[in-house]
């Protein structure tokens, strides 16, 4: 960021009073930590943040300090809009039927998002987007461009945003940027154990959703010589399951843990459309270009993409997923 658009950022949160902070259609830790922790930040300046988001927050995602204050009512009044860890505007799908972007466009907007896909959201005034592990990792340098002082709840945000993106600072993304900024906070006393504990807590299961995984469990398919693992989620097993726990997080873990899997692909079905969770194992790169093919984005390792229409064969897209997926894996 050159020294135009660092006073720009200035600026933006000088000239502004309220502000509203927007996340994605389908938020997730990272997302939801990076919103709260900006949040923090400009109350800390003695200004309003609002906090928006179009879907309830997934309830294992409930430890996370202050995550009650996300609203699905957007602001009746704001001088500026702040949207986090997403600059595509496929992401803002419920957003845009709610005719809100209209209210966006004609005020100041901060675009804060580590994802490599080029930003779209034509309204978007600043676009804060660089290569980063975690969109919470660039809420902490824009913090410190502004000058504001960071209390330990926003750092233990910021903290478990970046965990949460770099799977526990493992994942190929994760720079030495990111694992100093955590060293300095535990110095400043985070406690990734408080944390995890925490975590650990929100992530327990009723025996209910324990039998459904085995469910899931039992329905996985493998295909292309067991390099690929799907599960399809009917949308009668949404409604019944998603407020206690997200059914595809349930079993994509174990699904590319098989030996042999390079792949795995959560298919969800909904009246309107179906939406495809993607996984790979280290070294297959392949789980941003797969979605990009079909409209969606996310990381090499984790991604996802959304297909809208009633009358989407399920087998004829997992064929489709196949055979990018192979395409891909040959040019390598």
């Amino acid at each position: 960021m050159n020294k135009t658009q660092t006073q720009a950022v200035k600026d933006f949160f000088s000239k502004n009073n309220t502000f509203v902070i927007v996340q994605a259609d389908n938020p997730d830790g990272d997302s939801l930590t990076s919103a709260l922790a900006i949040g923090r930040i400009i109350e800390s300046l003695d200004k309003t943040a609002y906090q928006f988001c179009s879907v309830k927050i997934a309830d294992y995602l409930s430890y996370i300090d202050d995550q009650s204050t996300v609203s699905s009512q957007f602001p009746p009044d704001f001088d500026a809009s702040i949207i986090v860890d997403a600059s595509a505007k496929v992401l803002f799908e419920n957003l845009e039927k709610s005719r809100k972007f209209g209210l966006l466009a004609g005020k100041p907007c901060l675009v804060i998002d580590h994802h490599s896909n080029e930003c779209d959201l034509e309204f978007a005034t600043i676009v804060y987007q660089k290569t980063a592990v975690s969109a919470s990792q660039l809420v902490a340098e824009i913090s410190k461009i502004i000058g504001a002082k960071l209390d330990l709840t926003t750092k233990e945000l910021i903290t478990i945003g970046i965990l949460s993106d770099s799977l526990g600072l493992v994942s190929e993304a994760t720079d030495s940027a990111a694992v100093r900024l955590i060293a300095d906070y535990i110095d400043d006393g985070v406690s990734l154990a408080k944390l995890d504990n925490l975590r650990r807590e929100t992530y327990r299961k009723s025996p209910e959703i324990i039998k459904y995984k085995a469910k899931l469990l039992d329905r996985i398919e493998y295909w292309a010589d067991g390099q690929v693992s799907t599960v399809v989620i009917p949308w009668n097993e949404i409604q019944t399951y998603s407020n206690e726990y997200n059914p595809s997080m349930l079993v994509i873990e174990e699904m590319r843990q098989a030996i042999g899997v390079n792949l795995a692909v959560a298919f969800k079905i909904y009246p309107d459309r179906i939406t495809a969770k993607l996984r790979s194992n280290y070294g297959i790169r392949v789980c941003d270009k797969i979605a990009e093919k079909f409209g969606g984005g996310g990381h090499p390792y984790a991604s996802g993409f959304k297909i809208k229409g009633r009358n989407t064969d399920v087998k004829e897209l997992t064929d489709k997923v196949i055979v990018e997926y192979l395409r891909l894996i040959k040019d390598d």
